[in-house]
């Protein structure tokens, strides 16, 4: 079973996509975690449009990135160019780097459809990334 760890800054929205897309994706041939290198809890607009389609991530939690640094992991994933900035080394782990937009912070388009197209470019990020690694 492989190791996955996904990054990113504040360990609210685009990491917890993340992990329940590549969990999903993955069933049991992955565990999955996320972690923030300044977590800030999980975004209430997060678990909503995640529940739009179909997952519950409601039982999330925003971690630190220091509670993995002892786990060996097969993938590192960054979500976020300020969390590759940021990311302690793990010697044992594939770094993989895929940059989204902070849904939360798009200038002109509102919250919840910067949320739904930011959940889509991560959706598919995920298929492809259990395709092509599992």
């Amino acid at each position: 079973m492989k190791k996955i760890l996904v990054l990113c800054t504040g360990n609210s929205a685009r990491s917890q996509l993340a992990q329940a897309y590549l969990q999903h994706f993955a069933g049991q041939g992955a565990e999955v975690y996320s972690a923030g290198v300044d977590p800030k809890g999980v975004n209430p607009v997060a678990i909503q449009v995640m529940a739009e389609d179909g997952i519950d991530i409601s039982h999330h939690t925003s971690n630190h990135v220091d509670e993995y640094t002892g786990m060996a992991f097969d993938y590192v994933i960054t979500v976020c160019d300020k969390a590759r900035e940021q990311c302690p080394y793990f010697p044992s782990g594939k770094m993989v780097h895929r940059s989204f937009s902070d849904p939360g912070h798009v200038p002109g388009e509102d919250v919840i459809t910067t949320f739904r197209r930011i959940r889509t470019e991560i959706k598919e990020f995920s298929r492809e990334f259990i395709n092509q690694n599992l």
